[in-house]
């Protein structure tokens, strides 16, 4: 038990978390809410990197992990929102149904 809280619960959380953003994902049709959608995803799974490091008593494996997942997320992110702006400034628009052909 971490605080008197349960793994449980903690994976209860990170579940609703995951189905959360996979529902973002596959039901938005604007980029910025389905790249949202994808940080809720890889957040859920920090979380479980994150408690199940916790409940492990000899090692900080899993905060080390959460750690690398974090830096990659915001890398990812960095390069999502820069492709939208692009897509963005050449089709004006940020659906990405919308978006027919992509030139060089």
């Amino acid at each position: 038990m971490l605080n008197g809280i349960p793994l449980e619960h903690f994976v209860i959380v990170s579940a609703v978390l995951f189905s959360a953003g996979l529902f973002s994902v596959l039901s938005r049709k604007n980029a910025i809410m389905i790249l949202i959608g994808i940080e809720l995803m890889i957040n859920a799974g920090i979380l479980n990197l994150v408690v199940f490091g916790a409940f492990d008593k000899q090692k900080n494996e899993g905060q080390v992990f959460a750690l690398f997942a974090i830096v990659l997320a915001a890398a990812g992110v960095a390069v999502a929102l820069a492709i939208i702006l692009n897509v963005y400034r050449q089709f004006k628009t940020v659906e990405p149904n919308q978006v027919e052909e992509m030139k060089y």
